[in-house]
This record gives C-alpha cells, sequence and structure tokens, in this order.
C-alpha cells in the first residue's frame, strides 16, 4: 500500500492505494495535539485494515471556523472527532458524537520555543522562567486548552499577570511555532507535540512539573458518522499497545502509562 499527502484548504488529506478491494474512507477532524502522531500511525492502520485516512484539521475550541464543534454544528462530515478531552465532553452531550464511542488517548504537556539561532532562555524552574517571561518582548500562546492555561492560570501562578498586559498574545488556528519562526514573536508556548513538528524553531523544554498542564487527547465517532465501525476501529488501534511508541515519540504520553486522574 502506498500513502500519498496532499494538503488543502480544510487540512490534510491522507490518501491510500490498494490493489485489493476498494477500501472504505475513514474521516477524521482533529486538533493540533495529537495530529503528529495520527500521520505517523496512519500508513499503518491503512495497511492493515485497507481503509484510507482522510483527515480534517481544526481547533479543539475556539471561535474560528475552521474549529472543530463549529465544523460539526454547521454539518460537515466526519466519522471520528479527536481533540482536547473537555472539548469532546460538550459534544457528547449535545448528541453530536455517540454515546459509550469516546476513547482516551494521550496526555499533552506544555512546552516553550524560540526562533532558530536565538539565545535559548531557562525556563527549568519556576524563577528561571519568571525572568524569561519578564524579559521577553514578547509572547504567544494558542487558542486552544494550552493557551486558555497560559493566559488565565499560568501568569498569575507566576505573580506576573500585569506585566504580561501588551506583550503577550494569542495566536488563533495556526501552530504557535510557526509564528514564532517568523519572529513575530520571542517565545511560544502549546503543548509539546505541536511545537516539535515545525522547523525554524528551537525546543526549549517542558514547564516545570509544578506549573505544568497536561491536556488530555480522546476520540470518539460521531453521531453521523457513514462508517462508525471503522472509525471506533481506527480509534482502538490508536490507543493500542502497538502505538504507544509513536504517540510517546511526538512529544505525548500514552494514556495507557498514565492514570485518568492524574491529567491536570
Amino acid at each position: 500500500m502506498h500513502t500519498f499527502l496532499r494538503s488543502g484548504l480544510t487540512g490534510l488529506v491522507l490518501i491510500a492505494t490498494s490493489t485489493g478491494a476498494l477500501a472504505q474512507e475513514v474521516t477524521v477532524m482533529i486538533s493540533g495535539g495529537f495530529k503528529a502522531a495520527l500521520e505517523k500511525l496512519a500508513p499503518l492502520y491503512e495497511s492493515q485494515s485497507g481503509n484510507h485516512v482522510v483527515v480534517i484539521s481544526g481547533p479543539s475550541m475556539g471561535k474560528t471556523p475552521q474549529a472543530i464543534p463549529n465544523r460539526l454544528a454547521r454539518g460537515e462530515k466526519a466519522d471520528v472527532v479527536i481533540m482536547v478531552g473537555d472539548a469532546l465532553d460538550p459534544l457528547t452531550k449535545d448528541r453530536m458524537v455517540k454515546e459509550g464511542s469516546r476513547v482516551e488517548l494521550a496526555d499533552s504537556p506544555i512546552g516553550a520555543v524560540v526562533k532558530a539561532g536565538s539565545p535559548v532562555p531557562d525556563i527549568t524552574t519556576d524563577s528561571a522562567l519568571r525572568q524569561t517571561l519578564l524579559t521577553s518582548d514578547s509572547i504567544a500562546y494558542s487558542d486552544s486548552a494550552s493557551g486558555r492555561y497560559v493566559q488565565s492560570q499560568l501568569f498569575k501562578k507566576l505573580g506576573i499577570d500585569a506585566q504580561m498586559n501588551g506583550k503577550a498574545h494569542k495566536v488563533e488556528r495556526i501552530p504557535v511555532a510557526s509564528e514564532v519562526a517568523k519572529g513575530k514573536y520571542n517565545i511560544g508556548f502549546q503543548q509539546v507535540s505541536e511545537l516539535l513538528p515545525i522547523q525554524g524553531v528551537t525546543f526549549i523544554g517542558k514547564l516545570p512539573d509544578n506549573v505544568q498542564y497536561i491536556t488530555r487527547f480522546a476520540g470518539a465517532v460521531t453521531a453521523s458518522a457513514e462508517h462508525p465501525a471503522e472509525g471506533k476501529a481506527l480509534l482502538d488501534f490508536l490507543s493500542s499497545a502497538k502505538a504507544q511508541e509513536t504517540i510517546t515519540a511526538t512529544g505525548m504520553i500514552p494514556v495507557s502509562a498514565t492514570p485518568r486522574d492524574s491529567a491536570r
């Protein structure tokens, strides 16, 4: 089986061709945190199942048209959603996903990047992180779960909330690291799995443990799924032991390695 990648306005499409019978297309709406893992794991799933994986990218939350809840609300079709677990809960309540289909996938810590070639600041301790933020001219964070934490909690925990006014900026829809790579911001914060794939930046490291925030990613079959069985099979594969090494390599922690109540 051969797998090709094509970029489009709606996201990344993975198209598989096979010499066997025509396979089903499993359409996945996915936010950035788990996307790198899915891109690496999709060819293995396709080779084992014979199905094609079609990926539509969008944030787990927010007001942009590309956000997964907004896509579903206006009738866009998908078999599976993979997104921040807390943002999946309202979709379950609103019956946009099938009850009982949720699968826990991975936990994602927050990290930071600077533009490649820039001095690498110290964020290994609370005091070092505080000093780095105070001396940075501009700071970027995402419009999803990690960014909400940075904006509403991290600065307060470090006692620098007032000092961040005017120089901390929310980046909507696109990866924070891509804006840091362009030199628009001195330092950028987002989930590690969303920072690592971006070229042109240097990964500094994760936030110190006592101010860290872990985001749970989970998947579910949509209520309007055309291929619900294939969608559930994909989620089961992504949560299996076969996927753990790849998930870890993309900067995430497989759920099987982290009890549910340890996620923060």
